[in-house]
């Protein structure tokens, strides 16, 4: 994986650079210590992944990241800062990471590793242009920061009381939104099947039926089946019928 190192400090650059060194399977092809130039080596390196600071004279990271969302093949992004209060602006980005410093070893290796696992996956989300406004990311805080989870990567997210896991291609992940306001922002892309269960339309393979006599959902993507309830098993077939 061919990777550029954007930050405005050398010596942050020098670090992260010392830290891939000791990783397989990763090159840093190029440095940048500005946003201008950080969109210049992308053109000219064409790195799989860009680890990008935020703040930085001139054009910040997160200006810097929507340049770059422009281009034809754009890389996926994984932000390193000090600061955790850009997550949400992050959204509108091709951000898969955000990455706190002091960068630990360890968090580079998880961040790096789901990159790889959803760099295709933010490819095709750029050519599936949104409706105007739409992010393209759920946030959440864990244990590693400000982790980004894009929407074209989840396959479904399930309620349990006050609490909402979205499944995704990474793995699951506890998020604060409500299936509500889910629902109400993405009624394109998700589907209403159980009172605790929204499902990626994308994902839906078909519906069957269980030994208990229930409704279920096969996935494209993931063995899980979420249970379809009664009332909304209509919706469900006339959704199947135009697929």
């Amino acid at each position: 994986m061919h990777m550029l190192i954007v930050d405005d400090e050398p010596l942050a650059r020098q670090r992260l650079i010392r830290m891939i060194e000791q990783l397989d399977g990763y090159e840093v092809v190029g440095e940048a210590s500005n946003g201008v130039d950080a969109v210049a080596a992308v053109d000219k390196f064409d790195p799989d992944i860009v680890l990008l600071d935020i703040r930085m004279p001139g054009e910040d990271g997160l200006e810097t990241a929507r340049k770059i969302a422009q281009l034809p093949e754009p890389p996926a992004i994984i932000f390193c800062t000090a600061y955790d209060e850009y997550a949400l602006e992050a959204f509108q980005t091709l951000a898969v990471g955000y990455l706190l410093k002091p960068v630990q070893q360890q968090q580079l290796v998880d961040t790096l590793q789901n990159a790889m696992r959803l760099n295709k996956v933010q490819r095709n989300a750029v050519s599936n242009t949104a409706p105007e406004g739409q992010r393209q990311h759920i946030t959440a805080k864990t244990r590693k920061g400000m982790e980004l989870i894009p929407i074209a990567s989840i396959q479904c997210f399930i309620a349990d009381q006050k609490y909402v896991t979205v499944r995704h291609s990474a793995g699951e992940t506890l998020i604060d939104d409500t299936l509500k306001e889910l629902e109400q922002e993405f009624p394109d892309r998700f589907l209403r099947v159980h009172r605790n269960a929204l499902v990626s339309i994308n994902e839906i393979e078909a519906m069957e039926r269980n030994s208990s006599g229930q409704f279920e959902l096969r996935l494209k993507s993931v063995e899980y089946r979420p249970v379809v309830s009664r009332r909304h098993v209509s919706n469900v077939r006339e959704l199947l019928s135009r697929l």
